[in-house]
């Protein structure tokens, strides 16, 4: 009876794990777009996503979010293994300033303050001009397959949230791979600057 009962239990856990991942992709990807720009080509992508009050509290309280996007680009080859063309990944990070009693969302060395987190929602859901294949990348006249996600990186949370995060769906936020078919046009040359002194004596 007691293997049963284990059995019942290790099934209950393997089901609610299942239904937690089912309900783990609550980012929806939309309107992605690679523009071709003097880099070579750029990214705009919207993302929708209900922000869970528990996560809205933690940034209050001074935890700050780390949410990750990630891009790559294959080109399927059926007499090998697919080639891999580019693969990017930017990381953004929303906090608040106590002092100041702002929002903060910063990559890297840049960082936006806001009012309030509506205000900051609505950028992090806004992504605009990421480069994420150079000019200079060797790409061939055929179909690629583009594909780009978010997600919450909870590996960034503090220790007590990484272990809640295991099974609670507020605390587990996500898009599944977006795909889509890109076949790259030629990305525009760079323009030289020219000397005034040449330009005045045509």
């Amino acid at each position: 009876m007691r293997g049963v009962a284990f059995l019942k239990g290790a099934l209950a856990a393997l089901l609610s794990a299942v239904v937690l991942c089912a309900h783990a992709e609550e980012i929806e990807v939309r309107n992605v777009q690679l523009l071709p720009v003097e880099e070579g080509f750029a990214l705009n992508a919207d993302f929708a996503f209900d922000f869970a009050p528990r996560l809205a509290e933690m940034v209050a309280n001074g935890v700050p979010l780390y949410f990750l996007v990630e891009f790559e680009l294959t080109r399927p080859r059926w007499w090998w293994f697919d080639e891999k063309a580019a693969a990017k990944r930017i990381q953004l990070r929303l906090s608040y300033h106590a002092l100041s009693r702002h929002y903060r969302l910063s990559t890297g060395l840049l960082q936006q303050q806001f009012a309030n987190l509506d205000e900051a929602l609505h950028v992090l859901r806004r992504l605009r001009s990421w480069v994420v294949i150079e000019r200079t990348s060797p790409l061939a006249d055929a179909n690629y397959e583009a594909a780009l996600r978010m997600r919450l990186d909870t590996t960034q949370l503090p220790k007590p949230f990484q272990l809640s995060a295991l099974t609670s769906r507020e605390l587990t936020l996500e898009s599944g791979w977006k795909r889509f078919v890109f076949r790259p046009a030629t990305a525009p040359t760079p323009v030289e600057p020219r000397d005034p002194k040449e330009a005045e004596s045509k």
